[in-house]
């Protein structure tokens, strides 16, 4: 499997050997980009445990519950013979991974996985610590097996405190960390507020920077290192200003809907069509009479009531009826061109048919094309991020379940054939979950 990128240059990563223990969004995440730029990364799965929210809801949903799109996106809206190949849940993060086998709770899956520790730099992990220490996964363990070796840790909360063993997704993190006390709409109770999952994919950018933290330190002291990254505690940066604020004067966010303490007008409005809705924000006076030429409303812009920014705030109501009377007779994206010519930040609410339709995008070629042996032939999202001198792109499509078991087992680690068949005959080596998983 080649990282070869077209241009005769390696890719930054290459020859790196990342082990992927990851689950759901915020460590398959961090992965996905390690992989990225050329680092080889290997999901250690098991045949007889199937992960929750990674390869789907459920190993073997049934066809009825796939079609009422009640476990997400599955190729023409059929699980298939293996659903947990055909995720999108799974393959749009597990692209240009690898995928091997072993069962970790007998004796003989420890044995390989010790031999993997050995030929592998690093590993990445986002699972509750309890789960991880009865898998075998330690820094104590691992540094012996292999001294140079990084250990990313990801759990919720972290590796001590009381709510170390807490198991939880985003949303959850998100709601301890203090979020969601802030998201939401005057007048409204917590449970109109809706869901956000931004603490996993934030984790996960940060779960990559971890890891070639770790890079760079081995490089520098030629010893490994171990990384704890509690995926709440990260989050919590991200309202920082909100809790700074309330250490220094004692004072709670509030509900402020879509709008800001600074900008105004700042909103969603509803656009023609069926549930298609534009976003803008208005900062500056210019601003204010640019959006009241786009509206053909320059009878607006000499109101006294909006003449400066205070004002706006004070009388956003009006200017949210004003607003509607014109945006609902809109075309969305044409809205927000004509919004963005005139110097008015305005984005469009795209659903996924303008995403894919976007000429933006496509102009960019962000979208590639990828075949998959169970999933079939789908666009996918592109390369992260880019670099002037390094052409990139996905390389392969994700992994079947097993589906580098012969390389892993063989290749890598050098077992025989017969070696390996055994593994087969003894069930850690294998490409289904076991029929008693549903």
């Amino acid at each position: 499997m080649s990282n070869a990128n077209g241009s005769g240059k390696r890719l930054p990563l290459e020859g790196i050997r990342i082990l992927d223990f990851t689950v759901v969004w915020a460590g398959p995440y961090a992965t996905q980009l390690l992989s990225e730029w050329g680092a080889e990364v290997i999901r250690v799965e098991s045949t007889k445990f199937f992960p929750s929210t990674t390869r789907g809801g459920l190993a073997r949903p049934s066809a009825e519950l796939v079609r009422s799109g009640g476990q997400g996106g599955y190729p023409d809206h059929e699980p298939g013979d293996r659903p947990w190949n055909r995720a999108a849940l799974f393959n749009v993060h597990a692209r240009n991974k690898r995928s091997v086998t072993m069962d970790l709770t007998r004796p003989e899956g420890q044995e390989v996985f010790e031999r993997l520790i050995e030929v592998s730099d690093g590993l990445v992990e986002n699972n509750a610590p309890n789960t991880m220490e009865r898998a075998g996964v330690s820094w104590e363990r691992l540094s012996k097996i292999n001294p140079r070796f990084i250990l990313v840790r990801m759990p919720a909360f972290g590796l001590t405190g009381p709510y170390r063993a807490y198991r939880t997704f985003g949303s959850h993190m998100e709601a301890v960390s203090g979020h969601y006390s802030l998201f939401g709409y005057p007048g409204a109770l917590a449970d109109e507020s809706g869901t956000s999952l931004l603490a996993d994919p934030a984790a996960g950018v940060s779960g990559a920077m971890a890891f070639m933290s770790g890079l760079r330190h081995r490089r520098r002291t030629g010893e490994g290192l171990q990384l704890e990254l509690a995926t709440a505690e990260n989050f919590t940066g991200y309202i920082g200003d909100y809790i700074l604020d309330y250490s220094m004067n004692g004072r709670l966010g509030e509900y402020r809907g879509n709008r800001d303490l600074v900008y105004a007008p700042q909103g969603v409005y509803p656009c023609a069509g069926e549930d298609r809705w534009l976003s803008l924000s208005v900062g500056t006076d210019e601003e204010w009479r640019a959006l009241c030429g786009v509206m053909g409303r320059d009878d607006l812009a000499t109101d006294e009531r909006f003449a400066a920014p205070e004002a706006r705030r004070a009388h956003h109501d009006e200017i949210d009826t004003e607003l509607l009377t014109w945006s609902i007779f809109q075309d969305p994206i044409e809205a927000m061109q004509q919004l963005q010519a005139a110097g008015v930040a305005a984005g469009a609410i795209m659903n996924e048919n303008d995403a894919y339709t976007d000429p933006h995008l496509r102009e960019r070629s962000y979208w590639q094309t990828l075949e998959h042996p169970e999933a079939g032939t789908h666009e996918y999202p592109g390369v992260v991020w880019r670099t002037a001198n390094t052409p990139n792109h996905i390389r392969h499509a994700a992994p079947r379940l097993g589906e580098d078991n012969e390389y892993v087992y063989k290749e890598l680690l050098g077992y025989s054939d017969e070696e390996y068949q055994h593994f087969v005959d003894t069930e850690h080596a294998g490409m289904d979950y076991d029929p008693s998983i549903p």
